[in-house]
């Protein structure tokens, strides 16, 4: 049966700011996280500057962060994440535009860069279908690598993990939500594609997209 569809961003669509700084934070604690990021200050520089790729970046972050540890307690610590910090995150906008399509029975999809110990858990609380993220690439023994688990779910790779995620299916009627340029691939894919733009959902397409060109930031990751 044919079914209409909206994949939602997570970081700055659904949330009022980005999520994985806060859940390194909630992981190591405040005096690590900030002993660690100044450590990591000239590779965030670099990708402020548009030296280091968003993907390359990350990596590195991931790798301070998390590299060694067990994946199994990863996941049970980004439970708790998603049940005692999301909530404080969520931008009611965002929310309200997903208990609309929620209310329609269309089939609402998770896609972000995040990583899916913490979305996972909440996706599943708010009502998702489904969700496509990024993951964390472990070894033999269940050790964390610092390294994604094919690539960082950002940008085009969006589009590419959407596309397989769609084989198959029959789709009549396609949305997308989200707030940065990261998002704009996935958002130019679907029938109708939403811009957050000062606390507003902003309908755009090919015509329409050079009236909002700039407007857009930079996402984190």
């Amino acid at each position: 049966m044919s079914r209409t569809v909206a994949f939602f961003d997570f970081d700055g669509t659904l949330t009022r700011r980005d999520s994985l700084l806060p859940f390194l934070r909630y992981i190591v604690g405040s005096p690590q996280f900030f002993l660690r990021m100044l450590a990591l200050s000239p590779v965030l520089g670099g990708y402020a500057a548009k030296v280091v790729k968003n993907d390359i970046a990350k990596e590195i972050v991931l790798g301070r962060f998390l590299a060694g540890m067990e994946i199994e307690e990863l996941h049970r610590l980004g439970g708790k994440f998603a049940r005692d910090k999301l909530p404080e995150l969520v931008r009611s906008t965002g929310i309200e535009r997903l208990r609309w399509h929620q209310s329609q029975k269309h089939m609402c999809v998770l896609v972000s860069a995040s990583l899916d110990l913490y979305l996972k858990p909440w996706a599943r609380d708010i009502g998702f279908d489904d969700f496509i993220t990024s993951t964390l690439e472990v070894d033999g023994a269940g050790k964390v690598l610092g390294s994604l688990s094919g690539g960082n779910c950002f940008g085009a790779e969006k589009v590419k993990r959407i596309q397989t995620w769609l084989s198959g299916k029959q789709v009549s009627m396609s949305y997308a939500y989200g707030d940065s340029a990261g998002d704009l691939p996935m958002l130019k894919l679907a029938n109708q594609g939403y811009l957050l733009r000062s606390g507003e959902f902003r309908l755009i397409n090919d015509s329409g997209s050079s009236a909002v060109r700039g407007a857009w930031h930079q996402s984190l990751w």
